[in-house]
């Protein structure tokens, strides 16, 4: 899975596309990821010793990867990623990077 907690991320399909925010959140085995402030729900919650006013709550709930794009972090605009093997200079091993398909930096 290319995308990360703390990324920042754009909705591409959806109710919520064209906002973005960031993932707080992955779900590797489903393929899924919650996003700060996206796809908000209802949720009515009783009175508990927690939230004693009860009532209904907003929540994030989770979105499919698919409908997510990852945002540059040099011109905010949306791109795919790849990766590239690098030389790591302090300890000399090998180590694979992500890297903005657009304008080729790493993330």
């Amino acid at each position: 899975m290319k995308i990360r907690k703390n990324d920042n991320v754009m909705v591409i399909a959806g109710n919520d596309r064209g906002k973005t925010g960031k993932v707080l959140k992955v779900f590797g085995k489903d393929s899924r990821i919650i996003i700060e402030g996206i796809n908000l729900r209802k949720r009515h919650s009783k009175p508990s010793q927690t939230n004693p006013q009860g009532g209904i709550l907003e929540k994030e709930s989770p979105i499919h990867i698919s409908n997510v794009m990852l945002m540059d972090p040099n011109n905010n605009q949306p791109t795919r990623l790849g990766s590239q093997i690098i030389l790591d200079e302090k300890t000399g091993k090998k180590k694979r990077v992500r890297v903005s398909r657009t304008s080729g930096e790493m993330i």
